[in-house]
Protein backbone atom coordinates (compact mmCIF):
# COMPACT_ATOMS: atom_id res chain seq x y z
CA UNK A 1 0.00 0.00 0.00
CA UNK A 2 1.43 3.57 -1.35
CA UNK A 3 1.32 6.69 1.40
CA UNK A 4 2.52 9.85 0.61
CA UNK A 5 3.97 12.22 3.40
CA UNK A 6 4.99 15.63 3.43
CA UNK A 7 8.26 16.92 5.51
CA UNK A 8 9.38 19.67 6.45
CA UNK A 9 13.01 19.64 7.57
CA UNK A 10 14.85 22.69 9.67
CA UNK A 11 18.14 23.38 10.55
CA UNK A 12 21.35 23.91 8.58
CA UNK A 13 19.89 21.92 5.38
CA UNK A 14 20.53 24.45 2.71
CA UNK A 15 23.85 25.29 0.83
CA UNK A 16 25.27 21.59 1.76
CA UNK A 17 24.32 19.31 -0.91
CA UNK A 18 21.19 18.03 1.36
CA UNK A 19 18.52 17.94 -1.29
CA UNK A 20 21.14 15.90 -3.80
CA UNK A 21 21.27 13.31 -0.66
CA UNK A 22 17.91 13.36 -0.13
CA UNK A 23 17.58 12.04 -3.92
CA UNK A 24 20.26 9.54 -3.27
CA UNK A 25 18.68 8.56 -0.27
CA UNK A 26 15.43 8.01 -1.36
CA UNK A 27 16.17 6.47 -4.35
CA UNK A 28 18.01 3.82 -2.77
CA UNK A 29 14.91 3.03 -0.77
CA UNK A 30 12.55 3.22 -3.61
CA UNK A 31 10.92 6.29 -2.31
CA UNK A 32 8.80 8.80 -4.80
CA UNK A 33 8.40 12.02 -4.65
CA UNK A 34 10.79 15.64 -4.69
CA UNK A 35 12.45 17.96 -2.94
CA UNK A 36 13.00 21.47 -2.88
CA UNK A 37 14.10 24.52 -0.76
CA UNK A 38 11.88 26.84 0.99
CA UNK A 39 12.69 30.53 1.28
CA UNK A 40 12.43 30.57 5.00
CA UNK A 41 15.52 28.16 4.83
CA UNK A 42 14.06 25.25 5.45
CA UNK A 43 14.02 22.07 3.00
CA UNK A 44 10.27 20.42 1.89
CA UNK A 45 10.09 17.24 0.95
CA UNK A 46 7.17 14.97 -0.59
CA UNK A 47 7.70 10.95 -0.58
CA UNK A 48 5.24 7.99 -1.44
CA UNK A 49 6.35 4.51 -0.62
CA UNK A 50 4.77 1.52 1.86
CA UNK A 51 5.02 2.50 5.83
CA UNK A 52 8.45 0.95 5.94
CA UNK A 53 10.31 2.57 2.95
CA UNK A 54 8.65 6.15 4.70
CA UNK A 55 9.89 5.21 8.23
CA UNK A 56 13.45 4.61 6.52
CA UNK A 57 13.35 7.55 4.83
CA UNK A 58 12.28 9.97 7.80
CA UNK A 59 15.04 8.48 9.89
CA UNK A 60 17.41 8.91 7.53
CA UNK A 61 16.66 12.80 7.24
CA UNK A 62 16.81 12.87 10.76
CA UNK A 63 20.36 11.71 10.87
CA UNK A 64 21.25 14.29 8.23
CA UNK A 65 23.91 14.34 5.55
CA UNK A 66 27.70 15.57 6.63
CA UNK A 67 27.93 18.97 7.00
CA UNK A 68 24.23 19.88 7.67
CA UNK A 69 22.40 20.00 10.71
CA UNK A 70 18.40 18.76 11.39
CA UNK A 71 16.78 20.34 14.08
CA UNK A 72 13.35 19.38 13.49
CA UNK A 73 11.64 17.15 11.06
CA UNK A 74 7.66 17.93 11.08
CA UNK A 75 6.33 14.91 9.46
CA UNK A 76 2.44 15.19 8.08
CA UNK A 77 0.00 12.53 5.86
CA UNK A 78 -0.49 13.88 2.87
CA UNK A 79 -2.78 13.09 -0.12
CA UNK A 80 -1.53 10.68 -2.80
CA UNK A 81 -0.49 12.41 -5.92
CA UNK A 82 1.34 10.00 -8.77
CA UNK A 83 4.86 10.04 -8.32
CA UNK A 84 7.66 8.56 -11.04
CA UNK A 85 11.20 8.61 -9.40
CA UNK A 86 12.84 11.44 -6.69
CA UNK A 87 13.22 14.77 -8.36
CA UNK A 88 14.46 18.42 -7.19
CA UNK A 89 12.15 20.86 -7.65
CA UNK A 90 12.48 24.76 -7.82
CA UNK A 91 13.06 26.70 -4.98
CA UNK A 92 9.91 28.32 -3.04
Amino acid sequence: MQLARSIIVTGHVQGVFFREWTIRIASGLGVKGWVRNRKDGSVEVYAVGSADQLERFAAELRSGFRGSRVDALLVQEAPLEPAAGFLRRSSV
